[in-house]
């Protein structure tokens, strides 16, 4: 009787836990009385000693593995990822994020201008450099304020400049002759007005010169200020190439350089431009105070138009005494780089124009400008108020790097691959 009530207690002992732990990816397992158990199936009570019970401890609580959360993707790889996906691409892409912008522009500069230079190759002849002659068609006298710029009334009692009367289309055009002579194979035309309300006479003027321009065989280009949808027209109706109306900066940087004009006025005159046909020209000055996430927001928002800028311009802010940005210090070269580099990755069919402040630039500055995916320069007397680099002293540059001027309406195909 004694052995037989020693043995009850032994096969209990000798049988696994009901409930066994489970977790992902962990195994199942019993408590340490399970494992002695198959040694105790074929005890026999007569052979024996009565087990000690401490022998077979009763398990505690089961201890449940905390789950590893996923690690995100690790940011040096994601950069790689944003950057080669903007590599491989074979077209445009309208949907970019800022995330995503940050992201290359922030990338090691040396290798963006390497992965950029791949990208222009596949878009367009590395060798091709449009040339585009700008001429001031009515200095001064206008009504906004933007803080760069000398044609604002506002500061002509410190910029000393005054306004002029617009130039006879006469004059333009003989302007444009002498330009294509020297080059040149698009030229632009701009006025310091504010809009074209009330301007009959001045568009119908300015659609003569680009009538004129187109008849020389130039590509024709104006910045007039805002313009509506119906002035945007007549434009186009005169054979006008492309519109340039910048938008200067990021949206939420801009009221610290314009307060007489909205960003969203800025955007609606573009529309106008794209739905009459026109191409649109519109880029940003950098050096007026913004942080790289200005020039970010900029980027993002031209990259994310229904349609691509068919020109971007890159300017450098040029200080003029006497606007409230007169003594603003020279944006770094590095950042006009890496504008440059982000415009041709995120943008990869528009032509990117080096525009103001070139003529401070050395030969080694473009040529990287150039490797980076720029494609277009001003060239010839004056930009606007400021100063520019002439035909001669391009004519050097390009001979010495390998350039040559891109044709007019007729970009040529990138080279084959060999």
């Amino acid at each position: 009787m004694e052995s037989a009530r020693l043995a009850l207690p032994l096969r209990r002992l000798a049988q696994p836990l009901a409930r066994h732990a489970r977790c992902n990816a962990v195994r199942s397992f019993t408590s340490a009385s399970s494992r002695a158990s198959a040694a105790a199936v074929d005890i026999q009570p007569s052979q024996h000693p009565v087990p000690d019970p401490s022998a077979f401890p009763i398990p505690g609580p089961i201890q449940i593995p905390v789950p590893v959360p996923v690690q995100p993707e690790a940011p040096a790889q994601a950069s790689k990822n944003v950057l080669s996906d903007a590599v491989a691409a074979t077209q445009p892409r309208n949907n970019w994020t800022k995330e995503e912008i940050t992201t290359i522009y922030n990338h090691p500069l040396l290798d963006l201008v390497h992965q950029a230079g791949l990208v222009h190759r596949r878009f367009h002849n590395p060798a091709e450099v449009q040339l585009c002659t700008l001429m001031n068609i009515k200095t001064g006298g206008c009504t906004e304020d933007c803080s760069y710029c000398a044609q604002a009334t506002r500061y002509q009692s410190g910029t000393g400049l005054q306004a002029k009367r617009t130039e006879s289309v006469s004059t333009v055009l003989a302007a444009a002759a002498a330009a294509r002579a020297r080059g040149s194979t698009r030229f632009c035309m701009g006025a310091a007005w504010r809009d074209m309300r009330g301007r009959r006479n001045g568009l119908r003027e300015v659609a003569a010169m680009v009538r004129g321009v187109r008849a020389l065989g130039m590509e024709a280009c104006v910045t007039l200020g805002m313009i509506d949808g119906a002035q945007a027209a007549e434009l186009a109706a005169a054979g006008l190439t492309a519109y340039n109306h910048n938008l200067d900066t990021s949206r939420e940087f801009y009221p610290s350089v314009v307060s007489t004009r909205t960003y969203d006025e800025r955007l609606r005159t573009l529309a106008h431009v794209r739905e009459a046909g026109i191409n649109v020209c519109s880029g940003g000055i950098l050096g007026l105070g913004e942080t790289a996430a200005d020039r970010v927001g900029l980027l993002h928002t031209v990259s994310t138009l229904p349609s691509h800028p068919e020109s971007f311009p890159v300017n450098a802010l040029v200080p003029i005494k006497g606007t409230p940005l007169g003594d603003r210090p020279p944006i770094d070269f590095t950042s006009m780089l890496r504008t440059i580099a982000t415009a041709r990755l995120i943008m990869p069919a528009t032509i990117v124009r080096i525009a103001a402040g070139r003529k401070t630039m050395s030969e080694e500055k473009q040529a990287l400008c150039f490797m980076a995916g720029a494609n277009a320069i001003f060239t010839g007397e004056k930009m606007l108020t400021t100063e520019c680099n002439d035909w001669d002293e391009d004519k050097v540059l390009f001979d010495r790097w390998g350039l040559e001027p891109m044709r007019s309406f007729d970009k040529s195909p990138p080279p084959s691959p060999s």
